[in-house]
């Protein structure tokens, strides 16, 4: 993967933070690719605020990217996610992590592309 890629990815202490929040499988039908590679799409396509189809390979499929991030939208996973990392909970116990995520969050009636909001110090 290319380095200017990887350095706005999830680091080893962010992704053990996030990986408990998410789903654990599908339903049905294959499994899922890796939510790793899938969570870093997602933040890269809002931090840039480029077209789905623009995501770079790296990434995966746009459409994979694209279709979790939706589904994780409706079915209420990103606002959990949130509402855990807002309440400390899944923080570290030796030290603090020193970079901020921003979570894509869409609010109704906010029609701007890529609108996040940032949890400091994550």
């Amino acid at each position: 993967m290319d380095d200017r890629l990887k350095r706005d990815d999830l680091t080893d202490d962010e992704w053990a933070r996030l990986a408990p929040l998410l789903p654990a499988h599908a339903r049905r039908g294959n499994r899922w690719a890796d939510h790793r590679t899938i969570i870093d799409g997602v933040f890269f396509r809002s931090r840039t605020g480029s077209p789905w189809r623009k995501l770079p390979e790296a990434y995966g499929n746009w459409k994979t990217v694209y279709n979790r991030h939706r589904r994780w939208s409706v079915d209420g996973t990103w606002e959990t996610i949130l509402d855990t990392l807002r309440t400390g909970e899944g923080a570290p116990t030796s030290g603090t992590c020193s970079t901020a995520v921003a979570v894509p969050v869409r609010r109704p009636g906010d029609i701007r592309p890529g609108a996040t909001f940032e949890i400091p110090n994550w």
